[in-house]
This record gives structure tokens, sequence and C-alpha cells, in this order.
């Protein structure tokens, strides 16, 4: 890479060569250095070094929610992938298949579900795990970490619809996911829960047909191997970024996730993809003498 000296070097000498002045040299040497544009006044040193946010998270309406959820009724993540293909979205939003239900009803597809966003992300703890102890002590040092480091401070922003989307320690053996707090969340209107790491108590969830898609089993609680970091911001699970909000998708073939402002659009296509799935496949039944199912109803 040439020096500003060097350049200037070269340019004096072609300026020699046509003739022209010294001062054009000058002008010319000024002109080639580098412009910084002026910019609006960013963040402070100290905000900055405190932590900031760049990706605003959007608030909607438990109004807006239901509206969006009712153009997605019924809807198949391969019909939603067609939809994002037609919006110009395509191969966006798979998560990896390596997050997958934790159960399937091939009867009625109760496994299936299709939500809102709320997003909580879970870190790897740096901290020591607790010695051995007496139970009374160790009780307490439990509640301390449930208290103060890894709570489920997300649990009053679940409403009817919403589908809770975790961003955990993947490497941990942690079930922050189990068959008693999912049936809490279940209760406030959650109806799915999307991890890109572990759950426990999978024998049980399945039993309580609480729709669950993971990476794979985990056995420990939270106290000792996690900490909260945040909730309702951005999160990547399976690949795929989520922001609170995007509409959730999820059934036998894994999960898609769709961009909030792209939903309606999405939602509209995939519909006429459903519709002439349907009948395409009712009339094969019909060839076949097959019963009609829920597929097709």
């Amino acid at each position: 890479m040439q020096t500003t000296n060097t350049r200037t070097k070269v340019v004096a000498a072609l300026l020699a060569v046509a003739g022209l002045s010294g001062a054009c040299l000058l002008f010319i040497d000024a002109c080639s250095q580098p412009v910084i544009a002026e910019q609006d006044a960013g963040p402070g040193v100290d905000e900055l070094r405190a932590g900031k946010n760049y990706i605003t998270t959007r608030i909607y309406s438990a109004e807006e929610d239901e509206q969006i959820l009712k153009l997605f009724e019924g809807l198949r993540v391969s019909d939603v992938a067609d939809g994002m293909d037609k919006v110009g979205l395509t191969n966006r939003g798979l998560m990896s298949p390596e997050i997958h239900a934790a159960w399937k009803d091939t009867e009625h597809y109760t496994h299936r579900f299709i939500g809102v966003a709320v997003t909580v992300r879970y870190v790897p703890t740096n901290k020591p795990p607790a010695p051995a102890m007496q139970t009374e002590a160790f009780d307490k040092w439990v509640g301390r970490w449930y208290g103060e480091l890894s709570s489920e401070p997300f649990v009053p922003l679940i409403r009817k619809g919403t589908a809770v989307v975790f961003d955990d320690a993947p490497d941990s053996d942690v079930g922050s996911i189990g068959s008693n707090n999912i049936m809490g969340w279940k209760l406030k209107g959650c109806v799915g829960v999307v991890t890109n790491a572990t759950a426990r108590d999978t024998d049980e969830i399945a039993t309580e047909k609480m729709p669950l898609y993971f990476r794979k089993v985990g056995r420990g609680i939270r106290p000792g191997r996690n900490e909260i970091e945040s909730v309702n911001r951005p999160i990547v699970c399976g690949g795929v970024l989520i922001e609170p909000g995007d509409i959730i998708v999820a059934d036998g073939d894994g999960v898609i996730v769709v961009p909030r402002a792209k939903a309606k659009e999405v939602a509209e296509y995939a519909k006429t993809i459903l519709d002439g799935d349907k009948a395409g496949r009712r009339n094969l039944y019909k060839k076949l003498g097959l019963p009609s199912d829920d597929s097709v109803k």
C-alpha cells in the first residue's frame, strides 16, 4: 500500500511532466487526505461501557397479536416456508433441524403450535457450583440462585398466544424448562416453547401435551449452571434471529420464524398453498378409499 508521502512524490513527478505548479500539488495533496464525514453525535464512551442495545424492541398490543395469529391458523412450517420464499426471504427463518419436537401427536397434531415470540436469554455461569453442605443450607443456596441470578422475569409478559423462545446455555446439562414451570406458562396463555438448548421432565411434558421444541434433554437445575441475561431482546435460536413479536410456527418439520413486518404477506400466500394441498390430498384420499383425517379437514 502506498503511503501519503509516496503518493505525493508520484503526483509531483506527474505534475512536473505536465508543467503544473507547486500550488496545484498542494491542492491535490490536500484533496488526497482521508475525509472524515461529520456524523451525528452517538453514544458517549461511558454509555457504551455500561452496555448499549442497538436493535429496538417493538411493542405490539394483544389485539394486534390476535389479528396476526388468526391469519396463521392451521398453517404448517412447509406452507410458511413457501410464503417466506414469496416475499424474498428464501432460506430465512428456518431453524436448524436439530431443534425438534420433544413429542409428536400424529393423529390430532397437538404438538404443533403458532405463537408470538417472547424471548429470553440465559448464559452459562462462571460462578462456582455449590460445595457439599447440609440440606437446609443447600436449599437456601438454591433459592438465592433462583431469586438473584436465574429467575424467570419473562413470565409477566406471557399472554394468550405467546411462544416463549429461549437462547440458553447450550453446553450446560441444565433443564431450564421442566414439567412444572412449563405448565405455569401454559396457564398464563403460552402455546408453545422453543429452546436452542435443553429441557427436563420430557416424559411428563409429553403427557401434559405442552408443545416443546428443543435440541436435547437436560437434567440439572438452573442454580450452578446458568444465569438470566435479558428478556424480550433479539436472540439467536437454532441459527435464526428472533425479535420479540415475531411469529413462531412449529410442527413435525421443525420451527420457522417469520419477521413481524412480513407476517401478513407470508400468511396470506401460505394459506393458498395449504388450501391447494388439502384439496389435492382430499381427492387422493377418495381415490384410495382412505378415511378423512385432521390433515385434510
